[in-house]
């Protein structure tokens, strides 16, 4: 073998060889992870995902170290306005530019399916902490796409077995009209059949309506047994109001389908005593949540809704499965997701299924009555724990075509 020849064939090897290297190294894309919070800032829902979603996950990634596999990790936070086109241009600016790696919360059911076709099509992390459709388990669900901490099959189911014994038969609805709205809606009319009754009637209103009264006569004048609301935040509080108003709660079970600590601190005990429905979360349950709570209220003079601390468990669970996986890229850090237990303050025995849906336990719990109120933030009663494979919809019923049946 001639020199020339040698050398040509030492310039191949090592030209092959440094064609590997950036495989090996670059675990990390862009040598920095990037997570991201897509969240409503400034509308109905900021108080009980908002800031302190972003503040959740900040504090995740700093427990965390601030670092995995060696790389740094980055937080950046955007506004969604409940838009799914703005929140869908930002989740894509966020992928294709910015090469954020996870997307978390996304407290909007439609801007949650416009950023789940992206993570999708671009097998990206949507880890979804404040979404409650339960269609992003179902036709909507994604190989990178985990939903965490509550959904409508849930909040439906807790809510309408929590109300079983009461003698209620006929069940009105009033939901906010989009796809939250409707599917849970279309939720509590399964569940108020499974346990004898059925619904008689429903009405939509226009997301942060303004004005209930139209709403709630319409229910009252159902004579419906319970009033459904199949809203959130200040439109449940809202309707609330308007029930007390009228005196319709003297004569009709008002049920909150989907109510966060949040809304009992802005109608107070005296409005919300005795609701009953079904939570993901509560801060004072065991000492574990008493102290990250506590931890959480330093630092916004405000105790955690079950969407901020599920977004600290997501971002850490999330943590985990990259430095497990080696790699930020999607495909395996949803593999790992799927395949490490959740065990923390927010979930004692949380799996990630195949559909993407994290079963853990639902919590059955009642608004006190001030005089059993002990302390500031001292809002429930734990009437019972749903264990998660009863509380959440189960693969035998799912649509997700992730799903292989016999």
């Amino acid at each position: 073998m001639t020199p020339a020849r040698m050398g040509r064939m030492a310039l191949a090897a090592t030209a092959a060889l440094l064609a590997t290297l950036p495989a090996v190294a670059q675990k990390v894309s862009d040598d920095k992870l990037r997570i991201g919070v897509l969240t409503d800032l400034s509308g109905l829902y900021s108080d009980t995902a908002g800031k302190g979603s972003a503040e959740a996950a900040k504090m995740a990634i700093e427990d965390f170290g601030g670092k995995v596999l060696g790389k740094p990790i980055e937080l950046v936070t955007g506004d969604h306005q409940n838009k799914a086109d703005i929140g869908g241009s930002l989740a894509r600016t966020w992928y294709d530019r910015d090469g954020v790696d996870a997307i978390f919360d996304v407290n909007n059911s439609a801007v949650a399916v416009a950023v789940a076709n992206l993570a999708r099509e671009r097998s990206k992390m949507l880890v979804m902490t404040g979404t409650a459709s339960v269609a992003m388990t179902n036709e909507h669900c994604g190989p990178t796409s985990v939903h965490y901490v509550y959904d409508t099959y849930a909040l439906a189911n807790g809510a309408a077995h929590g109300m079983a014994g009461r003698g209620i038969k006929s069940w009105y609805v009033v939901a906010t009209d989009y796809a939250f709205g409707k599917a849970l809606a279309a939720n509590i009319t399964e569940f108020a059949g499974a346990i004898g009754g059925k619904v008689i009637g429903t009405t939509y209103h226009p997301l942060n309506a303004s004005d209930f009264s139209s709403f709630m006569l319409q229910a009252q004048s159902s004579k419906a047994d319970a009033i459904a609301l199949a809203n959130a935040t200040s439109d449940t509080v809202n309707a609330i109001k308007t029930a007390r108003q009228f005196g319709i709660h003297k004569n009709q079970a008002v049920v909150p389908l989907l109510m966060f600590i949040n809304d009992v601190h802005a109608l107070g005990l005296q409005e919300a005593q005795d609701m009953t429905f079904a939570s993901g979360f509560y801060w004072d349950r065991t000492p574990e949540t008493r102290a990250w709570s506590r931890r959480y209220f330093e630092r916004m003079k405000k105790m955690p809704s079950m969407i901020q601390a599920g977004t600290y468990s997501a971002v850490t669970s999330y943590l985990k499965a990259v430095a497990a996986a080696g790699t930020d890229e999607g495909g395996a850090v949803a593999a790992k997701m799927k395949a490490l237990p959740i065990k923390d303050f927010f979930a004692q025995n949380g799996r990630v299924r195949a559909d993407g849906r994290m079963v853990h336990d639902m919590y059955l719990v009642q608004v006190k009555k001030p005089a059993e109120s002990n302390h500031p933030w001292d809002y429930y009663k734990v009437l019972a724990t749903i264990p998660g494979d009863k509380a959440f919809q189960p693969l035998a019923k799912s649509k997700c075509p992730l799903i292989t049946k016999p």
